[in-house]
């Protein structure tokens, strides 16, 4: 009920990466061999993906390779979570395709080196904090945004198109293009790519412990190679590929070019902090760890700047990748470190066997990452919240497609401070017998409650307040403090009486405790909610029988007792 405070880190402890942090704590022969095993198992994943995704890009597929090695080596070893995996991104392919379009694959490099000094400035100033201040519909809609071109960008090879000319990256003007071509569809390259994204689905279903990327490439290309078919490989269309690693430099640099530059230079910093972030908060809610946000960007910006100067595309955290890193039992950095490794060892010997693989497969595996990060259930939940979190939902949705990334985002966030504005108006007109300036006032029972020492005795209840306004700018702050928490409670009480509204990026925050909760075993109870909150509440899930809700701490309190009974019994 009292107010949480912590001691101010330090800056060798904000900065220490998680590599040394667990080390220190003990790392035996055990741990490593358990490491070798999942940065195994992540590689596996890795390679087929980090091809495709090049190849989606507009570069070369040796490209997404290098990223995946110089970014995930780096990332491993100097950021700030335990279990992230470096590498490129899905999310990337549009910002990425677009800048190659317009200023060069030398264009691309220089931008994706001054991505990075400009995210290890902003880990280096602490403000890594300020990206967590996107509302949760902006980061929805905009990730939705990025699936759908993502999935349009693959339609060509899916259905092994002949275009007139080039493919535009833009999907307005893509899709004439792609509608004009459909008579020269390639019908051997349709059955691969349908019969390739099948075998995924099943594969994820029946034994999702497999990797199911790496069979379909193995058996595409088989069937390929076996059976002559008539379909487009990285071969026919990328020739020789080089093997290993070489220094590639900043190509054509100039200030002219470093201002030419600058937009794209930014909204890769942008995507790349966002989804490292978001990617560290998912290994963090698997594990129970908590990454160090800062120390993540400078690594992220570090590994950035090395993937440019080795001719490499941009890289970022990868959600999937991390979360089967953690699946595979990792112990920490090493099992990101060896999965580099491991792909360094497949690029310098067995390189040649690339030009073997059918793009429709590739594609194809696109095509299901594309399905899979689209978000699809939250996309919809948010549709039905609200009027005001569905356009802003909407806008940065629309925008990403039809118009560019940077717009999505930014128009997002101006609308959904708008919203937060707008709501909290309605929430001081509400009670219209209040003043706008409180009364200087003794305390008394007429306003919140006063705080009963009772209630901290029991160590298996905790009981904490909340007082304000919940929004997005909110949820970092909140999502640190339940993050901190120790030995999780028997009984968990939340008073919100102090909440004059809930936004649903704050709901979403709950949420993500509430699981983190369940699989500790603890009985959550909300109490004080208003009618608006408990609403904003529901919609997520956090209402009976998930949760139990009450009026006030003291009926809390009376349900917690009957909770520890039923344990004791």
């Amino acid at each position: 009920m009292t107010p949480v405070r912590f001691a101010q880190p330090s800056f060798t402890e904000l900065f220490t990466p998680k590599l040394v942090t667990v080390l220190k704590e003990g790392y035996g022969l055990r741990d490593l061999r358990t490491d070798v095993v999942a940065g195994l198992t992540v590689a596996i994943v890795a390679l087929p993906l980090s091809m495709a995704i090049a190849i989606a890009s507009g570069a070369t597929p040796d490209k997404g390779l290098i990223t995946a090695i110089v970014g995930g080596l780096i990332i491993s070893a100097f950021g700030g979570s335990r279990f992230q995996i470096g590498g490129p991104a899905g999310a990337f392919i549009p910002l990425v395709a677009t800048t190659i379009a317009v200023h060069g694959y030398d264009g691309l490099v220089i931008a994706t080196f001054m991505a990075g000094l400009m995210l290890v400035l902003v880990g280096l100033l602490r403000l890594g904090n300020y990206i967590k201040y996107i509302p949760y519909p902006v980061t929805v809609g905009f990730t939705a945004g990025i699936a759908v071109i993502i999935f349009t960008a693959q339609v060509r090879d899916l259905m092994g198109l002949t275009l007139a000319g080039r493919e535009p990256p833009e999907v307005l003007h893509k899709l004439p293009v792609l509608w004009a071509a459909l008579p020269t569809v390639n019908a051997a390259a349709l059955a691969l790519a349908l019969l390739s994204i099948g075998l995924i689905v099943v594969v994820r279903r029946l034994r999702p412990a497999w990797p199911g990327f790496l069979i379909a490439v193995l058996l595409g290309s088989l069937a390929v190679a076996l059976g002559q078919m008539p379909v487009e490989t990285i071969g026919s269309r990328f020739g020789n590929l080089p093997s290993g690693l070489a220094f590639h430099g900043l190509p054509g640099l100039s200030l002219d070019r470093i201002r030419e530059l600058i937009v794209p230079a930014v909204a890769i910093a942008m995507l790349g902090g966002i989804e490292s972030l978001l990617s560290a908060v998912v290994a963090d809610g698997m594990t129970g760890r908590r990454h160090r946000s800062n120390c993540e960007l400078v690594a992220q910006g570090v590994a950035n700047m090395a993937s440019a100067l080795f001719g490499g595309l941009p890289v970022t955290g990868t959600i999937a990748r991390t979360a089967t890193n953690v699946r595979a039992g990792a112990r920490g950095p090493v099992s990101g470190v060896l999965h580099a490794v491991f792909l360094f060892a497949f690029l310098s010997f067995a390189g040649g066997l690339m030009a073997f693989v059918p793009l429709a497969t590739l594609a194809a595996i696109l095509a299901v990452v594309a399905w899979n990060m689209a978000e699809k259930r939250e996309f919809l939940s948010l549709l039905r919240s609200s009027r005001g979190d569905a356009l802003v939902l909407l806008a940065a949705f629309l925008l990403t497609v039809f118009v560019d990334l940077t717009a999505g985002i930014g128009v997002g966030i101006v609308l959904g401070a708008l919203l937060f504005m707008h709501r909290m108006a309605e929430a001081i007109e509400i009670e219209t017998d209040l003043p706008v300036i409180d009364r200087d006032v003794a305390d008394s029972t007429h306003a919140q409650p006063a705080f009963d020492p009772a209630y901290s005795h029991d160590r298996d209840v905790l009981v904490y307040r909340l007082n304000g306004a919940f929004f997005f700018g909110a949820a970092g702050t909140v999502g640190a403090v339940f993050d901190r928490l120790g030995r999780m409670p028997k009984v968990f009480v939340l008073d919100m009486a102090g909440v004059p509204f809930l936004d649903t990026t704050g709901a979403n925050t709950l949420d993500a405790f509430a699981h983190k909760l369940e699989r500790a075993g603890t009985t959550m109870i909300i109490s004080g909610a208003n009618p608006s909150v408990a609403a904003s509440l529901a919609h997520f899930g956090l209402s009976e029988p998930r949760i139990e809700m009450s009026e006030t701490v003291a009926t809390a309190m009376t349900l917690a007792d009957a909770r520890l009974a039923d344990w004791q019994a």
